[in-house]
């Protein structure tokens, strides 16, 4: 296995994060200081286009004009694809939110960083549109004044964008074909914590998946089996919320939020959770099956996972710089450890936020919110 760490920015900040920072600055706090504002980034979502064998990527940048760029293996750099020409001094970064659409452009749309006292002053998410031929930029509209996105899911057929908002934590669809907007639910009401996860996805009938939380406003908190299991069905135009969630690993009482979730094509979709779990959701009926968690004696998360061939995925467990990639063979519920995620150098991946792979197999993971210096894309050869 050989492992390159991708560098668009190399900055090192050290001491930097320290008490005074962590827990204590404010968004504007991080824009006033020109070593975070113009050298910090953190990698937060990729997407592979064959025809032109680049790697596009969703960026974290105080400075909203370069929060969009693409790795091209052809020529190994980096490209600056200009943001700047639509940005929005809110638009903070692509989260989980970029995909390919059949027209050949690509679709995303920016989340937030700053907090609500500045929530009148920023505009909101629009969809942004990219033609990779022509390098045209542009926004298409804003779905929901004052309101960002945190993922996106592409339904190809019915031309919708599903959005994950926040916040609020709305679900939302977008039509590519007339621009109309629509709020199909509200997931959560922000009591306790953040109800969503880290994206959402479609199962094999194109309904969109994702967490909901109970409220249960009259305790001091939700409950442990507050976090549970939804999708929005097309068909019937209709949330379906389940009363039930991902079990935890050593069955005792409530759920744990749901972090990713997948569909590999075999009917199931598939759930992360519980520090980087495995799970196994039956789509009928919303019922969880708890298949491993390949490192149960660390702090871990496994936010992305990609198919590269039948039976076989792939994905990076791990955290706080202790990660290593695994290979799942989902439809055995089994998986094996390929590795720690380490350059030729010694240098480690902070966490994994995104992973996709190439036409050739080539992985490539998003190294995000390293407190220390700037993330990483990660090309991993097996």
């Amino acid at each position: 296995m050989k492992i390159r760490s991708l560098r668009l920015q190399d900055r090192h900040f050290g001491n930097q994060w320290n008490d005074e920072v962590e827990n204590h600055w404010e968004y504007k706090d991080f824009l006033a200081n020109e070593d975070w504002k113009k050298g910090w980034i953190s990698m937060d979502c990729a997407l592979y286009r064959p025809q032109d064998d680049r790697i596009y990527l969703g960026i974290t940048c105080f400075d909203e004009n370069h929060i969009f760029a693409a790795f091209d293996r052809g020529n190994d750099c980096f490209v600056d694809l200009n943001y700047s020409r639509v940005a929005d001094p809110y638009d903070a970064k692509f989260h989980r939110s970029l995909v390919a659409a059949g027209d050949d452009c690509l679709y995303a749309a920016p989340a937030l960083l700053h907090c609500p006292d500045q929530y009148l002053e920023a505009p909101g998410a629009a969809i942004v549109k990219y033609n990779p031929e022509t390098d045209e930029l542009q926004k298409l509209g804003i779905p929901l004044p004052h309101v960002y996105v945190q993922s996106i899911a592409l339904d190809e057929n019915r031309q919708i964008l599903y959005l994950l908002h926040f916040s609020p934590e709305y679900l939302g669809a977008y039509s590519l074909k007339t621009g109309e907007a629509r709020i199909l639910a509200q997931l959560g009401a922000g009591y306790g914590t953040m109800a969503q996860g880290e994206n959402i996805a479609l199962d094999d009938e194109s309904c969109v998946w994702s967490n909901w939380s109970l409220t249960r406003a009259w305790q001091d908190c939700p409950g442990p089996d507050a976090a549970r299991l939804c999708k929005y069905d097309p068909c019937s135009d209709s949330m379906i919320f389940f009363e039930t969630g991902l079990p935890l690993p050593d069955g005792s009482f409530g759920f744990s939020k749901a972090e990713g979730f997948f569909n590999f094509g075999d009917g199931s979709i598939y759930a992360s959770g519980a520090s980087g779990s495995l799970y196994q959701v039956d789509p009928n009926v919303g019922r969880a099956r708890f298949l491993f968690n390949p490192a149960p004696d660390r702090p871990s998360r496994l936010a992305s996972l990609v198919k590269t061939e039948d039976g076989v995925a792939y994905g990076i467990c791990g955290r706080h710089g202790k990660c290593e990639l695994i290979r799942i063979f989902y439809k055995k519920g089994e998986f094996e450890s390929l590795g720690e995620v380490v350059d030729s150098e010694g240098e480690t991946m902070y966490q994994c936020h995104d992973i996709i792979a190439t036409d050739d197999g080539t992985l490539y993971a998003c190294e995000n919110d390293n407190p220390r210096r700037s993330g990483y894309l990660w090309e991993i050869v097996l």
